[in-house]
This record gives structure tokens, sequence and C-alpha cells, in this order.
């Protein structure tokens, strides 16, 4: 007897990075069947970032133009091969797909909200409709969980599982030689091409006092093994993207957050993320200070990553089993669990 399909639909490297464990603990659990789905802009990278898994996408599916006709896409998909559940991180055009489909929509990472008061960018408004057709809601952390208890989303049916990144560094750390070859003066900055002009007068400044500072452009580096090896081997990341904030810490690498604090309030708490302003001098005052003290450094990696322990996968591959009818559901992360070391 086959077992229920499960589509992981990643249209994103750094989907695809999270839903990769989920596969396994999938493959492991012998409830479900798990489809890796490769869709977005750009789906042979999403199949790359897969294969550092060891898994290949069994459907590749190119995002349309628009909304409209990405949905239309999935819905024919959909029809011809109706999986037994779905599951997204953002991607609204296939869960609209799945919902008008009766097909069960889980989503990881549910509830993550900017947390500014008055927000309406494209993508935190997509983000609460998709919270509308979403069966079952996976929080990483116990603030998204009460942000969906906040918009009303009824509470037996929100999970709170923790981030599945954390997973996914840790099936990885073998390959990258995570913990073992951490490199001194080497600083990630996963920053937009406009902020990094902005910031340039910081890093020539660095070099000039510091000839073992190496500046890598996360953009530069290819996704999947060789992105979570410079990760692995990583001083400190510079940022504005949330998730390479998560990806990062989850890699046992502090970071210097360029934003606003209400997004990564979790981080802010235990101390492995600092709130810096998108300024040259501000941000080589804050990346000198950790190369003079390894001490402070490794504070800041001490604090770990609150959004996730590790078994993330496994709750949410058992609350689709679960959901279809194979087992109970998990409990929950325990709210103060956390993983990460000083490395």
């Amino acid at each position: 007897m086959s077992l229920p399909e499960v589509h992981l639909v990643a249209g994103s490297a750094a989907e695809a990075v999270r839903l990769a464990p989920v596969a396994l603990a999938m493959r492991e659990q012998q409830r479900l069947t798990a489809v890796p789905l490769a869709t977005g802009a750009d789906p042979d990278s999403v199949g790359r970032t897969f294969a550092a898994f060891g898994l290949t996408p069994q459907i590749t599916l190119p995002s349309g133009t628009g909304q409209n006709e990405t949905m239309s896409r999935f819905d024919e998909l959909w029809a011809a091969r109706t999986p037994a559940a779905v599951i997204v991180r953002d991607g609204l055009a296939p869960a609209l797909a799945a919902f008008w489909r009766r097909v069960p929509v889980l989503t990881i990472d549910a509830g993550r909200r900017s947390g500014e008061l008055g927000s309406a960018t494209v993508h935190e408004a997509q983000c609460r409709l998709l919270a509308q057709v979403t069966t079952v809601h996976l929080a990483a952390t116990p603030l998204a969980a009460m942000n969906l208890l906040d918009e009303r989303v009824i509470a037996g049916d929100t999970l709170l599982t923790g981030g599945t990144a954390q997973d996914a560094a840790e099936f990885l750390a073998p390959a990258t030689n995570a913990g073992r070859h951490r490199v001194y003066g080497t600083v990630v900055l996963g920053v937009g091409v406009e902020r990094a002009q902005a910031i340039g007068p910081a890093v020539r400044y660095l070099a000039g006092r510091h000839r073992h500072l190496e500046v890598v452009r996360a953009a530069d580096v290819a996704p999947g093994l060789e992105f979570a090896t410079l990760l692995a081997q990583a001083y400190v990341m510079i940022t504005d993207d949330e998730d390479l904030v998560e990806e990062s810490l989850a890699a046992g690498c502090p970071v210097l957050m360029i934003g606003p604090a209400s997004r990564h309030s979790e981080t802010l708490h235990v101390g492995s993320t600092r709130l810096v302003d998108p300024d040259p001098a501000t941000i080589a005052s804050e990346v000198a200070r950790l190369f003079e003290s390894r001490v402070r450094r490794d504070a800041m990696a001490a604090g770990g990553n609150p959004y996730g322990d590790g078994l993330a996968a496994y709750r949410v591959a058992q609350a689709a089993a679960a959901l279809l009818g194979h087992g109970q559901f998990p409990d929950p992360m325990p709210a103060h669990s956390t993983a990460g070391a000083v490395r």
C-alpha cells in the first residue's frame, strides 16, 4: 500500500533549506511520501539546494509572471496529481491552489510578522492571507504563535515546532566541518547592492586596520553546501535579511543586524545578534570590537539560536502524518529550548 504523498513546495533556496530536513524526517518516519517540489523564478537554484541534502526535486514547476498564472500552474498540476497535503513556507499561490482543491495546507515558520505598527508591506499582507488558508500553522517561536492567536487563528490549529534551519545546519555540519575551522576575520555581508555600497567605507576602513579581513558577499556564494560551509566558517555576519539571521545563528555565527529590532526581538534578547545602524562608522566600530576581543564574539555566539532546537523537522513531519490520520500530533517545542553553542 502506497503512502500518502505530501508535496513540499520550495520557491527559493532559503525555502529549500527549511523544507529539506522535513523531507528527510518523513523518509525516516515512513508514514508519508515526501515529494520535494522546486518552483519560483530560479528552480535550478532550489534543486541545487535540495541536492546538498541528498534530495532531488520530483517536480519542477517554474512560477508564472504573476500570482494568478502561478496559481493556475499549480492547479493544473494538482488536478492531475493531487497530493494528500501541501507544505509551504511563504508560497501564497500554491497555498491558494491547494486550498481551492481542498488539499490541506501546512505552513512552516507560520506567524512571522514584522511587528511594526501600521506595516503594510506586500510580504506582510501575503503572510496574513496565507494564514487564512492554512490548515495547520507550524510556528518557529512562541512570539510567532502569539501573533497567530492575535489574528484569531484557532489555538488548536497552531503548533510550536521551532524552525527547521537549525535541523538543516546540523545535517550539513559534518560536510562543512562546522565548529572545527572557524576563520578569524571572515565577515559575510548579506545585504543588497545599494546598502553594500553605502557601508563600503566601513569595509575599507577595517581592511586598513585588519589585514586578515576577508569580506564575502552572500549573494556571490552558491546556495546549498557551499553557502552552508561559508556560514560554518564565518566569524560574523552583517545582514538586513531575515532568513540570513536565522541561518547564521543555526551555524553558530553571530549577527550584526541592520533593521527594525521588532523583526528579531528573540535573538536580541538572548544576545546572539546585535542591532546596528546602517552607517559606516557604527558598523566599523562594532566589527572592530569583535575582532579585538574573541571573547565578545564568542559571548554572542553562546546565546544560541532561539528559532529551533534541531528537532523541528521531526515535529513538522509528525504533525503532517497526524493530520492525515497516521499517529498523534507531537508535543510542542519547549518554549525555553534553543540550539547553538560557541564554535
